[in-house]
């Protein structure tokens, strides 16, 4: 079965790959699509933004496609940005930039003030209708400073809750067990052990998701 992750951000498409490693699947990725229209975003919840990312490339593909979207809700900021974490500052900021200008927000905001929480939703969509929603959450605060290498987005100044460390300074096993992109992959992968147990019944050859069955 193919099924294709509706991302653009290959520091995503890594960690998908990752998270859902050893399901008989084929992944691909928008990079791999050649003339898909742009995927709509900007919708008021990160499930809408992920339903139309994973239609949009379930539609174009005919496969299983799989969307995401990611909320940094900071509570100093009211919430903010939100689902609009990737375009809060601004249009074309590096990773680094979206970051300085983040700590620049809070700066002289004590400890106790620079709570927030990473969200994630993922759509898994099907042709012929059927869609599954699943979510994950990481709890923690904003650091003063970034702090680590690994990760991307505003990994090194997410300090997890309870471990004293930044995303960016955990190894990836460590991550992926506490972020919120990996709780909601551990309930996908369910949804997509089901979808495999149901393909398994099929003739070989006949399709289970799009063009890029053999």
């Amino acid at each position: 079965m193919t099924v294709v992750l509706a991302t653009g951000n290959a520091g995503k498409v890594r960690e998908f790959r990752e998270l859902l490693a050893g399901l008989p699947v084929e992944f691909r990725c928008l990079a791999d699509l050649a003339g898909i229209p742009p995927i709509p975003e900007g919708a008021f919840s990160l499930e809408e933004n992920a339903a139309a990312k994973a239609w949009a490339a379930c539609r174009f593909t005919g496969c299983v496609a799989l969307g995401e979207d990611t909320g940094l809700e900071v509570d100093a900021l009211g919430g903010a940005p939100g689902p609009r974490a990737a375009c809060y500052f601004g249009e074309g900021l590096t990773d680094g930039e979206r970051v300085a200008r983040l700590l620049r927000l809070l700066a002289g905001v004590p400890a106790p003030g620079r709570t927030a929480r990473f969200r994630c939703v993922l759509v898994i969509a099907e042709l012929g209708g059927r869609q599954w929603v699943t979510a994950g959450e990481c709890r923690g605060a904003i650091a003063e400073a970034p702090r680590g290498q690994g990760g991307f987005g505003y990994d090194p100044v997410f300090e997890v809750e309870g471990t004293g460390h930044t995303l960016a300074e955990m190894d990836r096993e460590a991550k992926n067990a506490v972020s919120h992109r990996g709780r909601a992959a551990a309930a996908a992968r369910v949804v997509l052990e089901r979808l495999l147990h149901e393909a398994a019944g099929q003739a070989p050859g006949e399709a289970v998701g799009g063009r890029w069955r053999p």
